[in-house]
């Protein structure tokens, strides 16, 4: 029969359990023990309310030993399908190879962390199921010993459990956990989980080797590119090159007449050719003529987006922080310093293309991708389909990279419109250059910092207002701060740590034709690179040190102390460079974590930059699994050098003008610098490590090339161009 056992969500230790859940919160397992628990949002995380919450990923316990963790977030590289179950096998007290994932089935509603949606993206996958899990694999563990305990007569207090088994030390008797899981089923829940303290920690915070490394070398790990399925057509799009445009006009005869094209179907701003195979399908777009309504933007551009963004600065905006009179200790300023900043826009460019194969049959669909929200995808393309939604079924895979292209579902709408038009199974397969060209963009953005200094030349008073597009408002309008603040556009201005009396925070919202989305590092990255490079100039107009300034500044943030001194320690900070050579610090506080990265650079006479050595000391608090952690600070190193060196997405005739590596290109291995990456011991509670580093590179290059050249840099990419047209500070 099959055996049901929830436990209910736990704050802390001496906690009652809260009410039980409804029919609906329960999930079958044979033969088995099975645990739920709810995610709790980050901000309630410390909170001592407990309200009521969805069950939103389950461990069952088989009668034969099999461990399954069922897991609504993604694993895009990050190494949460290692980490995740370690808390788990930590508290349960089995071990880890023992420990088997499934994907969570698409249900915002069961698997979502309450108030949100069903993602995986923000750095959050540990810092939401930090305590969750550890208290599902505690509570799972006590009732497994307390239904041995009873078996054999005796205190649970003299019994306790092992590599998943329950034993009875002064006797010597052992019962696995899949001969106790009926008896335990019909145990009182507990209502008090104490939880392992940290000196008895196992497996957390030891390096332990990726479970999922080895489907990746030999080939039998599943991405979305990888579905195939009997009778399947294979489809290449080619989409309006103009942002808002439209499809007029199609003659596809040429390419209805090619080996190997079997249809030709038109959408609303696409048009996709459906062949035996990719290639027959590419020559078949190629072979298409058509005709595009262009609509509106046909002839916006990049700077018509810079005077769009610069204008916005001239608006009032929403204030995200306001500490003191910042506008008016300014206004009393006859010499307070200002700078001008332009970010770009940015393409994710993830390894594994865009890609989504939909088969519709009798009133119901079957989808294979890679997502990082499913319920959002099952429901998007329900919608499009014209079905019920539990009449979509999602099958997730793991993603080849995610960095925010795949919390949108503009792929599989798209895969689903064409499908609609189909007999069968089609895959859909964007080209690199549809990746490029439609991607949903990190959007453009424009800043104004203006600081009075005292004088010894430390800031009184600093205004930092920023321009450009919301993604919340369009993709979590629930999620906007007091219903008008986006605070992903505001995050690492806002949560500036620096003492400065008097700091205001003002965001603009400007929205240009051009849909945009969240970028590796989000908010951080650009508010990040601005504030420290400003503060970095604001030393160098002080003569003083960029670290000593900095640390000056910091006096109540000890953790954000540490990490600067100790990574300026082991970069050698002080030493005399070589001539042609710079060396610069930044630092980066968001999602509960503080980052400091140096940076060793030359720059050559012709411009060229080349990032010879990066320092990285991380302080997450709680590390689950240190390899994991040094594993994206080098991730989010290389992704955000990528960017400094070459990340400008830009515009003409409405169209993106880059297309490829060629011309969008990723940093190569032999540009990649030597990266050393230190974690801090930290007993914390875990913050985010999927997006910091990201954050931290880019103001630590450009006080590099500052400290190298004498040359500030307002925009990037760090290119020769613009680094010749820079004026020495």
């Amino acid at each position: 029969m099959a055996i049901r056992h929830f436990i209910a969500p736990f704050q802390a230790s001496g906690d009652a359990a809260p009410a039980s859940p409804s029919r609906r919160q329960f999930m079958g397992a044979s033969a088995g023990l099975m645990v739920g628990f709810w995610l709790l949002p980050e901000d309630l995380l410390a909170a001592d309310a407990s309200p009521a919450y969805h069950p939103n990923a389950f461990v069952v316990i088989g009668a034969d030993n099999r461990i399954t963790l069922i897991i609504p977030k993604v694993e895009m590289g990050q190494g949460i399908y290692t980490a995740i179950p370690m808390l788990i096998a930590e508290e349960l007290e089995v071990d880890l190879a023992k420990v088997v994932l499934e994907h969570a089935p698409p249900d915002a509603k069961v698997y979502g962390i309450p108030f949100g949606d069903q993602f995986t993206g923000g750095s959050t996958s540990i810092r939401t199921l930090w305590e969750p899990m550890r208290q599902s694999g505690a509570a799972a563990r006590m009732v497994l010993v307390q239904a041995a305990a009873q078996r054999w007569g005796v205190p649970a207090e003299s019994c306790h459990a092992e590599q998943g088994t329950v034993v009875h030390a002064a006797s010597g008797r052992k019962l696995s956990y899949g001969e106790l899981v009926e008896d335990a089923a019909k145990l009182p829940l507990p209502t008090k989980i104490p939880l392992k303290p940290a000196s008895e920690f196992k497996l957390i915070g030891k390096p332990v080797k990726r479970l999922d490394a080895k489907g990746k070398v030999d080939g039998t790990a599943r991405y979305g590119m990888d579905t195939i399925l009997p009778g399947m057509l294979y489809a290449s799009v080619v989409s309006c090159p103009v942002f808002g445009g439209k499809v007029k006009s199609v003659d596809d005869s040429k390419a209805r007449a090619l080996r190997g094209v079997k249809q030709v179907v038109k959408i609303d701003n696409a048009v996709a050719v459906l062949a035996e195979n990719t290639w027959y399908a590419r020559q078949g777009v190629a072979a298409l003529e058509i005709a595009w309504d262009e609509g509106p933007n046909a002839h916006f551009s990049t700077a018509d987006m810079r005077k769009l963004m610069v204008a916005a600065l001239d608006k009032p905006g929403v204030v995200a922080r306001n500490d003191g009179d910042a506008l008016g200790q300014i206004a009393k300023d006859g010499k307070a310093v200002q700078r001008h900043y332009v970010n770009p826009m940015l393409a994710h460019a993830t390894m594994e293309g865009m890609n989504c194969t939909v088969h519709v049959k009798d009133g119901t669909a079957e989808i294979w991708t890679g997502t990082q929200v499913p319920a959002r995808a099952q429901a998007a393309a329900a919608k499009v389909l014209g079905l019920p939604q539990d009449k979509v079924t999602i099958h997730g895979h793991l993603l080849g990279g995610g960095f925010g292209r795949r919390l949108e579902v503009d792929y599989v709408e798209q895969a689903a419109a064409i499908a609609k038009q189909v007999q069968g199974p089609v895959k859909v397969v964007w080209t690199r250059e549809e990746d490029i060209r439609h991607d949903i963009f990190r959007g453009y953005y424009a800043h104004t910092v203006t600081a009075t200094v005292d004088d010894k030349g430390y800031p009184v008073a600093l205004s930092h207002k920023y321009s450009g597009p919301s993604i919340i408002a369009r993709w979590a309008p629930g999620f906007l701060k007091d219903g008008v603040l986006d605070t992903d556009a505001a995050d690492g201005s806002m949560n500036c740590l620096y003492g400065i009396p008097h700091f205001r925070s003002e965001y603009v919202r400007e929205e240009g034709p051009v849909m945009t989305g969240f970028w590796r590092g989000v908010g951080p990255t650009r508010n990040v690179l601005v504030l420290e490079t400003f503060i970095d100039e604001l030393a160098a107009r002080a003569h003083k040190d960029p670290l000593e300034y900095r640390l000056a500044m910091l006096d109540k943030q000890p953790r954000a102390q540490h990490v600067l001194r100790r990574a300026a320690q082991l970069a050698g900070w002080g030493a005399a460079m070589p001539a042609g050579t710079g060396r610069g610090i930044a630092l980066m506080p968001a999602w509960d974590t503080f980052v400091a990265q140096v940076v060793d650079l030359k720059v050559s006479a012709e411009g060229e930059v080349t990032v010879q050595r990066v320092v990285c000391v991380v302080d997450c608090g709680m590390v689950v699994n240190p390899n994991t952690v040094a594993a994206q600070m080098e991730s989010g190193i290389i992704y955000g050098l990528t960017a400094v060196r070459y990340g400008n997405i830009t515009l003409k005739d409405g169209r993106v003008e880059q297309s490829n590596f060629h011309d969008y290109p990723m940093l190569r291995m032999n540009e990649s610098p030597k990266i050393e990456v230190e974690i801090v011991k930290s007993s914390e509670y875990p913050g985010g490590i999927g997006e910091p580093a990201t954050a931290a590179i880019g103001p630590a290059v450009v006080n590099a090339i500052y400290a190298a050249t004498g040359k500030r840099l307002y925009e990037l990419p760090a290119t020769p161009e613009l680094l010749k047209e820079a004026k020495v500070a």
